[in-house]
């Protein structure tokens, strides 16, 4: 819920602590932010942009395609490396918080925060898990949150900046991140001349962060999945391909598929730690 993770933020625009009150949020001051009625609260500073944000029919066919399992592994694998005794979980691009709830799920002692620009999605994410709280926030800009105040940061297909996930991480805190790889959706890159994934996309991964953070490997999560029509509709709608894809060319090229679409999902689990 909202108020257990309140300590966590501060005032985006003078970086004091923030207090609830009443349907807001406020710092000593006076700015004030809203909460809204679904129980997310809306961290972004007036005149912020939202224009990549997820729209309320992207986030429902995100809900669809995620709640029938198909991204289950994943999900599996971020629970299975998250450490044992971790108290305070952001998810950083957290869309419906689905990840989040299941890293919740196996880490009882622990607390999550969701953060997205989407208010779409945090309506979903502020009911994904009675421990998650959610917050609307822009991802490439400054954080809403108190230095050293996570204990693991996730971040998975989402916008990353290495200073503000180490400034907000704890000492030996750690950033779990997934990216896909060059095999991720290969079927569908072929068949519908999807944007591809460039097979160095893990290397500069690593130099983005290796200024701020230590790696400490990775690990290849890859399995095969059966979608209809409308969940490859869906699936290519959550990747980058969304913007650069005619909508009537990949509504032809689908409709030619054989039912059910067999894909290959394959992504990388990269693990980074934050420096004393």
């Amino acid at each position: 819920m909202l108020h257990d993770i309140v300590p966590w933020l501060r005032c985006p625009v003078c970086g004091a602590e923030l207090a609830l009150d009443g349907n807001s949020l406020r710092c000593p001051a006076r700015h004030s932010f809203d909460v809204a009625k679904q129980g997310y609260a809306n961290l972004l500073p007036g005149g912020a942009h939202t224009g990549t944000a997820d729209s309320a029919a992207m986030v429902a066919a995100r809900v669809d395609f995620l709640g029938a399992g198909h991204y289950a592994p994943i999900a599996d694998a971020l629970a299975a490396a998250t450490p044992a005794g971790t108290e305070r979980i952001v998810d950083l691009g957290a869309g419906t918080g689905s990840y989040l709830a299941r890293v919740l799920d196996a880490v009882p002692a622990a607390h999550g925060l969701a953060l997205d620009i989407s208010k779409f999605a945090l309506r979903r994410a502020a009911r994904a898990h009675p421990r998650a709280g959610a917050v609307v926030c822009d991802a490439w800009q400054p954080l809403p949150l108190r230095d050293g105040v996570a204990d693991v940061v996730l971040n998975v297909f989402a916008p990353r900046r290495g200073e503000e996930i180490r400034r907000v991480l704890r000492p030996g805190g750690e950033l779990l991140v997934i990216t896909p790889n060059s095999r991720h959706l290969g079927e569908l890159v072929r068949e519908l001349g999807l944007l591809g994934v460039d097979d160095r996309k893990d290397e500069r991964l690593a130099k983005a962060l290796e200024p701020h953070l230590a790696p400490q490997g990775a690990d290849e999560v890859t399995f095969t999945m059966k979608l209809s029509h409308a969940e490859v509709a869906t699936v290519v709608g959550m990747g980058p391909s969304a913007w650069h894809t005619d909508t009537d060319a990949l509504a032809e090229g689908t409709a030619a598929l054989r039912e059910p679409v067999e894909v290959t999902a394959s992504v990388l689990l990269s693990r980074f730690v934050a420096g004393g």
